[in-house]
């Protein structure tokens, strides 16, 4: 076979790889999100004693850093901005949607902004001259404030790769990985008190496999193939996947430090404590929970009671029950139908 009709064969390829790239009958179809594994176990986790009123107010990229170039400078950011927006919709999935009422704080301009909006209307329209609370009534509160961000995004932790080649044809094998670090912190909404902090990191991997040939099919013709696919795992999702690592991890500390308590059996509530100390860790699943300062033992469970709010919320729910969890309420805030929701915090 000649140089020209390997060179034939080559651009054929090439054309119809342009050809697969530009129908649009083989452009993937919107999906939803995969549930990772950690979500499955946030979602799976016991309600709490009580439903806890909790506010984000920004969950924020704290490294300045900009997305690493071989090439030109870029002014795209290594993680994405969005990361309060991630948070939010964990808090809201977690347990069923049975620990956290989430309340809105990142965009709470625009909350009151339509609500003035309603209350003007209301005067102009209705010719009400005070507010009417059954029309408008008071913005819940939250007990605890959730802090914290990405702290730290390091590139090229760890490079590799290998490659053989005989007789002008071979492939070749690399391999990136970069790490992705964030804090979080519950704070008392009463006290300001710092009541626990978290830290998760999660490598995010990027890997490219390639083959080529390099090699004289005739004197004076010469055939060079290349081809190859690479790997970037997405850092969004490596971001979420570490943000509901740090809220089940929140959970369990809180449980371990009786700020909140689990709405199941002692035995079931301490094996799911046991297996969160053994991975943090790094050791074996220990026997026995470690005990509070003052002597007390640690299951994490409410006595076996059920949680307070683990139905309804609390606008359905006029006359909540006491709260079983060890702590002490924060002072009581009026939600849409009337009744009071109490943030709780550690004793």
């Amino acid at each position: 076979m000649s140089f020209r009709h390997n060179m034939i064969l080559a651009l054929a390829a090439t054309g119809l790889g342009g050809c697969a790239v530009h129908n649009p009958d083989v452009w993937e179809a919107p999906k939803y999100l995969k549930s990772s594994p950690v979500r499955d176990k946030l979602g799976s986790l016991p309600p709490p004693g009580q439903r806890l009123p909790i506010a984000v107010y920004g969950f924020t990229d704290q490294t300045g850093q900009f997305k690493p170039s071989d090439t030109v400078q870029t002014l795209s950011r290594a993680v994405t901005q969005g990361a309060t927006s991630i948070l939010v919709k964990t808090l809201q999935d977690t347990g069923n949607r049975n620990w956290f009422q989430v309340v809105e704080r990142e965009r709470l301009d625009n909350v009151l902004r339509e609500r003035a909006v309603i209350r003007e209307m209301r005067a102009s329209y209705l010719g009400e001259k005070q507010l009417n609370t059954d029309a408008l009534p008071p913005l819940l509160f939250a007990g605890v404030l959730l802090e914290g961000g990405i702290i730290s995004y390091d590139s090229n932790t760890k490079t590799g790769g290998s490659g053989a080649r005989f007789l002008g044809i071979g492939g070749s094998t690399q391999y990136r990985e970069d790490t992705v670090t964030i804090y979080l912190r519950a704070v008392s909404v009463k006290t300001g008190e710092v009541l626990s902090t978290v830290s998760v990191r999660k490598s995010i991997a990027a890997v490219s496999v390639g083959a080529n040939a390099f090699r004289f099919v005739d004197f004076k013709e010469l055939l060079e193939l290349e081809t190859g696919i690479t790997y970037n795992e997405p850092d969004q999702i490596a971001l979420s996947q570490a943000i509901e690592k740090a809220v089940y991890a929140l959970i369990m500390e809180g449980a371990l430090t009786n700020l909140w308590c689990l709405s199941t059996d002692a035995e079931s509530s301490a094996k799911l404590l046991q297996e969160y100390i053994a991975e943090r860790d790094s050791i074996k699943q220990p026997a026995e929970l470690p005990k509070m300062p003052n002597g007390m033992s640690v299951t994490g469970a409410c006595n076996g009671n059920k949680a307070a709010l683990s139905g309804p919320s609390p606008q359905r729910n006029p006359t909540p029950s006491k709260p079983v969890a060890v702590s002490r309420a924060v002072p009581p805030a009026t939600n849409s139908a009337g009744s009071t929701t109490r943030g709780m915090e550690a004793n």
